[in-house]
């Protein structure tokens, strides 16, 4: 089996995996790097979403073979003490109810407030579209990165 060489979180990490194994098995089963959920397998809901050069992406779809070089970022590496914006603001405003999506939205989030922080309550409800909360807690995550977005605007 091949050996993938992975920055994850800042760290440079080796994994022996079969090429098609999916980014989210990796971080999950051979990284134990468990905050990043599974949840339909297919890219529809989020639950396992990450950064991957900045950018929010679906682990799931994601072969670890093309992942190679990319800077990849789970929510282990938003911040080491959970004072990202989006963390303080989630938890400001008490967003989860079972909590299972919320690393997925919480990544969804950072990664669309680094490109507009200023966003209106539309563009936050469109970016956060693609998330899916089985508890259906979309007006607190919608508070929660409006919130967030007002601490990102306090230290520019």
């Amino acid at each position: 089996m091949p050996i993938y060489n992975l920055k994850i979180n800042g760290q440079s990490h080796s994994v022996e995996a079969d090429q098609e194994t999916p980014l989210l098995w990796v971080l999950r089963d051979h990284l134990n790097m468990v905050g990043t959920k599974f949840g339909c397998g297919i890219g529809q809901c989020g639950a396992c979403t990450i950064h991957l050069d900045g950018s929010a992406t679906r682990s799931c779809l994601l072969q670890v073979s093309m992942v190679e070089n990319m800077e990849i970022t789970t929510i282990e590496g938003l911040s080491e003490d959970a004072s990202h914006p989006v963390q303080q603001a989630w938890k400001e405003v008490d967003v989860p109810q079972c909590g299972y999506c919320q690393a997925g939205q919480m990544m969804s989030a950072a990664a669309f407030l680094e490109e507009n922080n200023n966003p209106s309550r539309l563009e936050i409800r469109d970016a956060m579209s693609g998330n899916i909360c089985r508890c259906a807690a979309y007006n607190r995550i919608e508070k929660a990165v409006e919130l967030a977005a007002s601490k990102i605007n306090q230290t520019s």
